[in-house]
């Protein structure tokens, strides 16, 4: 018997699956919004040399990323194959997010690169010995579609919080610790923050959830038949096609908005809209909800504050948005018409909408913040989907083969994902150097560096999200052939002889 009969999966195990990926976000949304800006601006590197930091490890990830999906695919223990690798990395994984963001205060700009390619390429390394075994985990909980979709829809809820907590409140807090303007300190004392949280979620992971699918009782560990099932896989080719552009695009995306608010964003206007929604320090306001935003510093003074509270209020509001996006939209649009359909449309307004922000004039920010609304709106349902789809692609290789090996099968894909985030960061700061870029905060940037920044918070993502459309056109595993393939697999999972 290779899976347990009882596929429901409680409210209270979903929870508990869902927390790792709110870890997982609080060091991933950091990396994706922040990393380059915390090179340029706090170690002082080039653009150019940040983004080659961010290439370096993904040489490492060619290697270690399919090494961890083989051995947690072979790892058999009393609590299952992955759980037990959450708990194992939980430690390593948080005290290497912090190395990454922390300055040591080195002044040689050589040695300043080799200790942020070496934090950072460990940190990589980490995530993928902990988020590789996390994510296969979301593929053996149950093998029911709508408790799969479930299951999804409830993780990438914690991982909406995690983005609203990371985009959102990071640079207010970074601002709020830093003593006497020492910015590392701020970096410091908020990763530590984060990192605590993150550990005590993963800890949760392992004593909360449950493995209920298995390989088939007779399948022998073959490596070389699962890299070439895995690589002849028509559906993993497109899912792994999809899931690099769309993190290149997010990672250029999230990191250039920052350099768009504080370069291109008129100061004086954001700082008037932030006084009409109440976020400018007044006297007379002493009510505690006022207290609670200036304790979390989403508070401004003055003009030339604005920058922070600002991209933080912005990405609140995306964030905020795409997790009712993804509790309201995701499940009943992925039921209704299936996972590809749905990430087909949605991903292509997306697209649309992400073009647009290279039309409002640089004190429209109510345009900005409309768009921003727009994009989250259309982007929410796809965030469950991915992982849903990948646990299918993982179902299918069996299906096809007779064959499971759902941690190689998660691994490939993580990999893409991390490539995704480095390629996406090394474009953005390749394309920062060639437009001029002046690394270092509140530097006057040249009108050309401005118009690099609004071209790669618009027009470029827009057409990497657009190769994501065109990867999924070849995905095969339609809502019918779905059912198909999962009736199959349950009839073949619940006879003695399989």
């Amino acid at each position: 018997m290779s899976a347990i009969l009882n596929q429901k999966v409680s409210m209270v195990e979903k929870v508990g699956y869902g927390l790792g990926d709110c870890s997982a976000n609080l060091v991933f949304q950091m990396m994706m919004i922040y990393q380059t800006k915390f090179y340029t601006d706090v170690f002082g590197l080039e653009g150019a040399i940040a983004g080659t930091v961010m290439l370096v490890a993904r040489i490492v990830d060619a290697f270690v990323d399919p090494t961890v999906g083989i051995m947690s695919d072979r790892t058999n223990t009393r609590w299952g194959k992955y759980r037990p690798w959450v708990l194992w990395t939980a430690l390593p994984f948080m005290v290497f997010y912090v190395l990454a963001f922390y300055n040591p205060g080195i002044e040689d700009k050589g040695l300043v690169a080799l200790y942020a390619t070496i934090s950072y390429t460990l940190l990589m390394t980490m995530y993928s010995f902990n988020n590789t075994p996390y994510s296969s985990l979301g593929g053996v909980m149950s093998s029911d579609i709508k408790e799969r979709t479930s299951i999804t829809s409830v993780r990438f809820i914690f991982s909406t919080i995690a983005q609203f907590v990371v985009q959102g409140l990071t640079l207010p807090l970074v601002s709020k610790f830093s003593d006497g303007g020492d910015k590392s300190h701020g970096w410091l004392c908020t990763i530590s923050l984060f990192a605590v949280i993150g550990l005590v979620f993963l800890v949760i992971v392992f004593f909360s959830t449950k493995e209920r699918i298995t390989p088939p009782a007779g399948q022998k560990n073959d490596t070389k038949q699962d890299i070439k099932d895995v690589l002849s896989s028509v559906p993993w080719r497109a899912m792994f096609v999809l899931t690099l552009f769309v993190f290149i695009t997010l990672a250029m995306w999230g990191s250039a908005m920052n350099y768009y608010f504080e370069n291109y964003v008129d100061e004086a206007a954001l700082f008037a809209f932030l006084d009409k929604i109440g976020l400018v320090s007044a006297e007379a306001k002493d009510t505690i909800g006022y207290t609670i935003l200036n304790a979390f510093g989403l508070v401004v003074s003055s003009p030339d504050k604005a920058y922070e509270v600002g991209f933080g209020v912005f990405n609140m509001v995306g964030a905020l948005v795409q997790f009712f996006g993804v509790i309201l939209l995701s499940e009943f649009l992925a039921n209704r018409y299936g996972k590809k359909r749905t990430f087909i449309v949605c991903l292509a307004l997306t697209a649309i909408f992400t073009a647009m922000f290279y039309f409002p004039s640089r004190d429209n920010i109510e345009a900005m913040f409309v768009l921003n609304f727009l994009k989250s709106l259309a982007y929410a349902p796809t965030v469950p989907l991915l992982w849903a789809m990948i646990a299918d692609v993982a179902d299918h290789s069996e299906y096809v083969n007779y064959r499971r090996a759902t941690g190689f099968v998660f691994s490939g894909v993580v990999f893409a994902l991390k490539a995704g985030l480095g390629v996406g960061g090394a474009v953005l700061g390749f394309l920062l150097s060639g437009f001029g870029y002046v690394s270092g905060s509140q530097v006057e940037q040249s009108d050309t560096a401005i118009q690099g920044i609004i071209l790669s918070s618009s027009l470029i993502p827009a057409a990497f999200f657009f190769i994501g459309v065109i990867a999924l056109l070849f995905y095969p595993i339609s809502k019918e052939y779905n059912e198909k393939m999962q009736a199959e697999l349950s009839a073949r999972r619940n006879r003695s002889d399989y």
